[in-house]
């Protein structure tokens, strides 16, 4: 299998051709995104639809994690070199800088709230994964130089979970709670995923899918999903801390068992929209003002909305949206914030020849 990373690092450097792109796993990331467009669209409308809210559930049970996942596979090169450090903060710092300001002013404007502050340690709406990123990356050989890595990030996870008092500056919390995906997917590898892709193991997927979906729609009367969100420890359930010790595995396996589920089922060829997955932080990045102007200025206050008509018009919006803000045109006028070069701000590697010093001419 052929691998490269995934277009959201970095802007392509100039230089040798580098290898072809997967169409397994653009594919992937633009069907993680729509999901992730489509779960935030139907948040409004999980107040009173019961399958509204099963579909909520059975999203966001996996979408992170798999965000999560397939970032680590595609960060197992990721080491202390110049160039991938350049990578992490043109690809990963600047857009948090830029856009962590952006959303700020937005809310300012939109909520006519000229005060509200602009904290760089407090990650607004969607920019907590940014954040997530740049910690699980920079780690990474860390990770890597570890036995075993995975029991070790589910113990943070467990700890974060447990903490009341970790608080909530960086989003840590969330930093720590999906960090095992993360870290599974910088174990993982091709033979890993061909697995998934024959007729049996997608069958079993779609199983288990189905039955996902049925117990989402048997506890969505009464569950509460800030427990899939991983923002905060247990007690802001309503739990004891020591339940993070059963709950945090018990999510884990959840995400893991339906995030193979939804790979099983990601085609392997080129699609329509493969290109599409070579855009994905743009998706994710620009999408969130349009999810926040409708909480804003109240465009869910139609009752036509919860019915099932309006609910299928509000997800094949949600996905057409997101699908526009992969695309070409709409890279090209933002990719100057969200995948600069930046040559200025970094020094050029050259190699140089030492000069040895001329022995004294005689006289």
């Amino acid at each position: 299998m052929q691998q490269t990373r995934p277009a959201p690092e970095a802007a392509p450097s100039p230089g040798p051709p580098t290898t072809r792109r997967d169409p397994y796993f653009d594919n992937a990331k633009y069907l993680v995104i729509v999901l992730v467009v489509c779960g935030h669209a139907w948040e409004p409308l999980t107040y009173g639809s019961r399958t509204a809210t099963a579909a909520y559930l059975t999203v966001y049970a996996f979408h992170m994690p798999a965000f999560a996942l397939i970032s680590g596979y595609f960060s197992r090169s990721f080491d202390m070199a110049p160039g991938r450090l350049k990578r992490l903060v043109t690809g990963v710092v600047v857009p948090y800088l830029v856009f962590e300001t952006a959303y700020t002013l937005f809310y300012r404007w939109a909520q006519d709230d000229p005060g509200y502050p602009l904290s760089l340690l407090d990650p607004w709406y969607v920019m907590w994964f940014l954040v997530a990123l740049f910690v699980w990356r920079l780690t990474t050989p860390v990770w890597l130089a570890l036995r075993h890595p995975v029991p070790v990030a589910l113990g943070f996870a467990v700890l974060a979970a447990c903490s009341p008092d970790l608080g909530g500056d960086l989003a840590l919390q969330r930093v720590l709670g999906f960090l095992p995906f993360f870290v599974v997917g910088l174990k993982l590898r091709a033979e890993h995923f061909e697995r998934l892709r024959t007729g049996r193991a997608r069958l079993l997927a779609l199983s288990v899918g189905l039955g996902a979906s049925a117990v989402a729609y048997w506890v969505a009367p009464w569950f509460d999903a800030g427990w899939l969100y991983h923002r905060g420890s247990v007690t802001g359930q309503g739990a004891p801390p020591w339940a993070g010790l059963l709950t945090t595995p018990a999510l884990f396996c959840l995400a893991l068992l339906l995030t193979a589920c939804f790979l099983a089922w990601v085609p392997r060829r080129e699609r329509w929209f493969t290109t599409l997955g070579a855009g994905t932080m743009y998706g994710y990045l620009l999408h969130g003002f349009l999810i926040k102007s409708s909480r804003f200025w109240d465009w869910y206050d139609h009752p036509w909305l919860r019915t099932p008509l309006g609910e299928l018009t509000v997800t094949a919006t949600a996905a057409g949206v997101v699908t526009l803000l992969c695309t070409g045109p709409v890279r090209a006028v933002f990719r100057r914030v969200v995948e600069p070069r930046m040559e200025w701000a970094f020094r050029t590697r050259t190699t140089t020849t030492p000069v040895r010093a001329e022995a004294p001419r005689a006289r």
